[in-house]
């Protein structure tokens, strides 16, 4: 036999060897990370990077509106105590999840709709798009919230959702519950109770404890704190501040609209804990972001994902090369990793976002990263 022939049975003998080698792996439950070559078959590094990803997708209100509106003519609350449409990201179906930590959805109730109080592990947060009377009773905090309004139901507080005044009105909603449930802590509670005479007594209304306009009192003045109330309440797992107030945000707003701001960005605010400074929830966090009138941001990319929501004007974003129109109260998913930029078409009008970002949990393990391009197109290293 020729030294040839030699080598090219020894290479078929390994090739087989290592299909055998891989059909026993996969049996067995266990996936091989190495690399004999950087063929599709063998190249253990694309295989292992070959997973589910969220992609750019935009989610418009027009589609969701009116489905909303069906389910309230076929789905009661004596059906069901929630009425909400969850955005699945198309590379991440059938997974509940808009990118990879978060989902958004979006939820409609008929006039004077009040659900029982329940509680979970994920954080959520409402933000008002439409109706001056919905409603989120938060752990004896009753918040009737209108659009703009932000209001926080943490991790583990008792909460219920409705409307009050006698119409309609939708918000919409970010959980961290595709992170949550990638770490097995996902846990509901449905069974409210509270002390009376002594007794434990199943309740379907929390009883209010706090004043409706407690979370603007006590925190609602940025820079002063009031040391003589309790700062832990709800357990003390995120933000004791549980709404904040689209006229604070909307001041800020304009008071800055004629600064430079962040050329990768435009302004930005961020939603705080108004105790540390920090993010409201340690998973995620929340924040606005402005576009003067013919504003262009220049190109940004982060390790965060993001889903952004104009709350008012229309516009879009150029995401990897690829163009995306959004328009009011629609949502955009932006993954972590991509490379973004947002474009204000009006020259008249700003564009105002409602942005939510994984960012603190990824700063939390030290794994957040930025970079921008200058005009020149150079790549700067931004945090």
């Amino acid at each position: 036999m020729s030294v040839a022939e030699s080598t090219k049975n020894s290479m078929s003998n390994k090739k087989a060897a290592l299909a055998d080698l891989y059909s026993d792996i996969a049996r067995g439950n266990m996936f091989p990370f190495w690399a004999t070559s950087d063929s599709v078959d063998n190249d253990e590094i694309k295989q292992l990077m070959a997973t589910s990803k969220a992609i750019p997708f935009v989610w418009k209100y027009t589609d969701i509106e009116p489905m909303l509106q069906r389910a309230a003519q076929l789905v009661t609350m004596d059906d069901s105590e929630r009425r909400s449409l969850i955005l699945v990201n198309p590379g991440l179906a059938p997974k509940r999840a808009s990118v990879s930590t978060m989902y958004t959805a979006y939820r409609l109730n008929d006039p004077d709709e009040i659900m029982p109080p329940h509680k979970h592990s994920p954080s959520a947060i409402r933000f008002g798009l439409t109706g001056q009377g919905n409603f989120t009773g938060v752990e004896g905090e009753d918040v009737t919230f209108g659009p703009g309004d932000m209001v926080l139901t943490p991790n583990d507080a008792w909460h219920n959702h409705g409307t009050v005044g006698g119409e309609q009105a939708v918000n919409l909603s970010v959980l961290d519950l595709p992170l949550v449930e990638m770490l097995h802590a996902v846990h509901f509670d449905h069974k409210y109770t509270e002390i009376e005479n002594g007794k434990e007594v199943e309740k379907k209304v929390q009883t209010a404890r706090y004043p409706t306009d407690y979370s603007q009192r006590i925190y609602g003045e940025g820079g002063l704190m009031p040391r003589f109330v309790n700062h832990k309440r709800g357990g003390g797992l995120s933000s004791p501040m549980y709404v904040y107030r689209w006229e604070r945000m909307e001041a800020v707003l304009d008071a800055h609209k004629d600064w430079d701001g962040d050329p990768h960005e435009g302004i930005v605010v961020d939603y705080i804990d108004p105790t540390t400074g920090g993010p409201v929830f340690h998973t995620i966090n929340f924040y606005v972001q402005m576009l003067r009138p013919g504003e262009k941001t220049l190109p940004q990319r982060e390790t965060a994902s993001l889903l952004l929501a104009p709350f008012r004007g229309k516009g879009h974003s150029i995401i990897d090369g690829k163009r995306y129109d959004w328009d009011q109260f629609d949502t955009l998913a932006v993954p972590g990793g991509c490379w973004v930029e947002h474009v204000n078409g009006s020259s008249t009008e700003p564009v105002i976002f409602f942005g939510a970002t994984d960012a603190p949990t990824q700063r939390a393990l030290l794994l957040y990263k930025r970079w921008g391009r200058n005009q020149a197109g150079d790549l700067l290293r931004l945090a």
